[in-house]
């Protein structure tokens, strides 16, 4: 038994775990918004949260200790030009959580980890989750069926109108007064 044990293994070595860790907070950095299991999401921002604590201050140890964890500058600059500013005053629960149910392959529950002050996107992503699609088969076919006639109607109408214009533009021919 694991007792007075912190933190979660993710059935991972010490390494890999801090590997993890590493790539999902570059990932975050980088893209304000990721998508993992509950669990990795739980943990990571334990390990987000304090880096972004050690960041706020914003001096050369600060930026030398995030930088043996995150080895992408881009990232690193992120962190300190754009989240550290926006971040601010904040004393601390610089991300948030939101379960999103389970993965539809192997049943895992995932999660959103996104940082707080960057959260336009997750309401528009929840309001697709909660409009569930309630069409059957049969309903989808007929729609398609509809949509493949729509446009035969329309190319046929457009051949009508294509002949209508040639015979008013066009002057009579003789061999055609002949023939009538």
């Amino acid at each position: 038994m694991r007792h007075a044990i912190k933190g979660r293994k993710l059935k991972r070595t010490a390494e890999h775990k801090k590997a993890l860790l590493v790539n999902l907070a570059t990932a975050l950095f980088k893209h304000k918004k990721i998508k993992t299991t509950v669990a990795k999401a739980k943990e990571a921002r334990i390990f987000v949260e304090k880096l972004i604590t050690k960041a706020r201050k914003n001096d050369i140890p600060a930026r030398r200790f995030v930088a043996r964890f995150i080895k992408d500058k881009e990232a690193i600059k992120e962190l300190f030009n754009e989240i550290v500013v926006k971040i601010g005053d904040r004393p601390g629960g610089y991300t948030r959580v939101v379960k999103l149910g389970t993965r539809r392959g192997d049943g895992a529950d995932l999660a959103i980890l996104e940082l707080v002050d960057y959260n336009e996107g997750v309401a528009k992503e929840q309001k697709k989750k909660e409009a569930p699609i309630t069409q059957t088969k049969k309903e989808i076919k007929e729609k398609a069926e509809v949509e493949k006639e729509e446009p035969k109607v329309e190319i046929s109408e457009k051949i009508k109108q294509d002949e209508e214009s040639t015979m008013t533009t066009e002057p009579p021919n003789e061999t055609d007064k002949k023939e009538t």
